[in-house]
């Protein structure tokens, strides 16, 4: 998921959109690992500091967790000193980049939008020889992109402004804000389910151990041979089905939906442009309009 953040960095690099960087993919990163990058940490941390002789004494990374958010009354031993002062300011972070990520992307776009209308009010008629982002683009008038464009008329500066809908990118930045949000605790659920899974599996073995070979092997030995034959195809049979081909199939339709659903909606839309198919015809019809237009 983390991977699929940076790749997402990349995305904006490329398309010249650096304040995602700043009002999206960066708080985005720290409120997935202030929290479950701190998870992952005191996994690491309890495995490398307690061995086998001292687990009974090791504390819970369950509780530790859960504690995490509570704050109880009663403190525990703890992994490290200064565990406790750690973990609320992973806090402090994770609820300051909140905001960020619901308001921050809204409110530049506002800013920019308001600064651009005015400065394209006052001025006209220049050439734009940069160009920041898609965004800034569009929030430019007709008379900022267009060169030599003197006489612009009043009613295409208003179109130009009704284009611009704070509400709408508002409530996009939003859902997509919850969206991630939410993610972030349902990707990890996502993977927490294919090692529960196994283990089911694994109890279910057992399971069949216990019921059909364990029977055919306390009958005595003068039917057992007759009732074992019969008892091993099954379990043979089973054990296929179950746990090979439920567990691999399992496991195959997780690491898709992990792969393809989970990891690129973190850098990945589809919501490109059409396609349109080479013809001369049409490039012929557009250097036409080019020259026309000059």
């Amino acid at each position: 998921m983390t991977f699929g953040v940076i790749l997402g960095i990349f995305n904006h690099l490329h398309f010249r959109k650096k304040f995602n960087i700043y009002l999206v993919s960066i708080p985005e990163l720290l409120f997935m690992l202030c929290i479950f990058g701190y998870l992952i940490f005191m996994i690491f941390y309890k495995w490398l500091v307690f061995s086998a002789e001292t687990s009974r004494v090791a504390p819970s990374i369950l509780i530790e967790f859960i504690n995490m958010f509570l704050f109880p009354a009663s403190k525990t031993s703890g992994l490290y000193t200064g565990q406790e002062y750690v973990q609320r300011v992973l806090l402090v972070v994770t609820a300051l980049s909140v905001p960020v990520l619901f308001l921050g992307k809204p409110l530049f776009l506002l800013w920019l939008h308001n600064g651009r209308s005015c400065f394209g009010v006052n001025r006209s008629g220049y050439t734009l020889i940069r160009k920041d982002s898609e965004e800034e683009v569009s929030l430019l008038g007709s008379q900022d992109i267009e060169e030599g464009n003197h006489q612009v008329e009043d009613g295409c500066r208003e179109m130009a402004c009704e284009e611009f809908n704070f509400g709408e990118i508002l409530m996009t930045q939003v859902i997509h804000s919850i969206e991630y949000c939410l993610g972030c605790i349902s990707n990890t659920a996502s993977y927490l389910r294919l090692w529960a899974l196994s283990l089911a599996h694994a109890q279910l073995s057992d399971v069949l151990w216990a019921m059909l070979m364990r029977v055919g092997l306390r009958v005595d030995t003068t039917y057992g041979v007759l009732l074992l034959l019969p008892v091993i195809a099954l379990f043979a049979v089973l054990t296929i089905f179950i746990l090979l081909i439920m567990e691999g199939l399992s496991a195959f339709l997780h690491a898709i939906r992990l792969h393809w659903v989970e990891f690129q909606n973190k850098f990945y839309v589809g919501a490109g442009t059409k396609f349109v198919p080479f013809s001369f015809s049409l490039l012929s019809s557009k250097f036409n309009n080019d020259d026309s237009v000059a």
